[in-house]
């Protein structure tokens, strides 16, 4: 992995949007986060590798996977996708010497994953029962809950042959996983969230970034002094510089990096909200919505109530709710996902399934006053520092 430099680009692909069940409009969950060029998955659910083909995201930039639980629409297509990214594919006969199984773990970054405990006992167990090789090595990180045990992989299998030694067993502190990664330029923090399992939710935050630069407050400074051009880009980076007259040029202050909160399946991410405030974006399910003018499966017995009653029961929730949190930790920006498969995904070109769409972004109007977007699979756009950063 090369060191970033800064970020041009902050890119979302989501590459699945379904909910429990996939349709023909809609895959399992997974969203691609583009760094640059570099990419990080949040969520793998089935089927996933199918969806990057398909999409502009490319498998081999793929860094990092971060997993916000073990239900199987949200992790049964990573190990597909390890096989296909890291050569696992074949095998040799017998008689014959597979050279992945003396890897040299140090020759290469590792792919990265992270998830909540389990996660490194499934992918360890899936890739020893399935005889799944890779050709390059990968590590997972588990976000340990107080009531999970401090050491220990939950299986009594050992290392696979391509998984690295050097996994961590990340606790909380203060009830949140703190820079579970981080480097000069982003830093990636996450907290339990409420579901029927346990669940994680993933705040993405870059670093501050340059403040808006302003050249002709400091060239006439630097011409008189005779002072070299090259020190703009140092002015540029908040820096201060002193010249060769006693004058002492302030560059602009830093504003603060976009902030993105990706949280898994929850009837209640309470316990994620003091690190997701002030978000730039929050991606949060809107499973089930009572649409009795617009839903023909609408029951007639249905109320908000009753269909609120009954999707948190199972751990989820309806688009009043996302929009509730999305105003309490004042969320520039909304993104509903996770949908049933009731809900059609392709509002694009059917203008029902826009109509049903348009509704369920109302519901989450009813609490949030903010920009609201409905996800679909393939739909992507760029993450841009506000204005109101500027």
């Amino acid at each position: 992995m090369t060191a970033r430099r800064g970020l041009s680009s902050l890119n979302l692909t989501f590459l699945g949007t379904a909910s429990a069940q996939p349709s023909l409009t809609r895959n399992h969950s997974a969203l691609a986060l583009r760094l640059n060029s570099d990419v990080w998955l949040f969520d793998c659910g089935e089927a996933t590798q199918h969806q990057v083909q398909r999409s502009k995201v490319k498998m081999g930039k793929i860094e990092k996977i971060f997993i916000t639980h073990t239900h199987g629409d949200h992790i049964f297509g990573l190990l597909p996708l390890l096989a296909s990214m890291l050569n696992g594919a074949g095998g040799t006969a017998d008689g014959v010497e597979d050279p992945r199984i003396h890897m040299v773990q140090d020759s290469l970054d590792p792919i990265a994953i992270y998830g909540p405990f389990g996660t490194r006992a499934y992918v360890r167990n899936g890739l020893k029962y399935t005889h799944t090789l890779l050709g390059a090595p990968y590590v997972v990180h588990e976000l340990r809950l107080p009531f999970d045990p401090l050491d220990g992989d939950h299986t009594s299998l050992a290392l696979h042959a391509s998984e690295s030694p050097n996994g961590r067993n990340i606790l909380q502190t203060n009830g949140v996983w703190s820079d579970v990664y981080h480097d000069t330029i982003i830093s990636v923090s996450a907290a339990p969230i409420l579901h029927s399992v346990p669940c994680v939710g993933y705040v993405v935050t870059e670093a501050p970034i340059p403040g808006k630069m302003e050249p002709a407050k400091y060239i006439p400074h630097l011409k008189r002094t005779n002072t070299p051009m090259s020190v703009m880009s140092r002015l540029q980076q908040g820096e201060s510089i002193e010249l060769s007259d006693g004058t002492v040029l302030q560059g602009p202050l830093k504003r603060p990096g976009r902030k993105l909160v990706i949280l898994g399946d929850t009837y209640d991410p309470s316990p994620i909200a003091e690190l997701a405030s002030s978000a730039d974006l929050l991606i949060h399910e809107a499973t089930n919505a009572h649409l009795p003018a617009l839903d023909s499966h609408t029951k007639a017995e249905d109320t908000f109530e009753s269909v609120e009653a009954r999707t948190k029961s199972r751990g989820h929730s309806t688009p009043q709710m996302a929009g509730a949190f999305a105003a309490r930790i004042r969320a520039r920006h909304l993104v509903l996902n996770h949908f049933s498969a009731r809900y059609p995904g392709n509002d694009d070109v059917d203008p029902t399934a826009k109509r049903i769409t348009e509704g369920i972004a109302r519901l989450a109007e009813e609490h949030y006053s903010g920009k609201i977007t409905c996800a679909r699979d393939f739909m992507s756009f760029d993450v841009g520092v506000p204005q109101e950063h500027a």
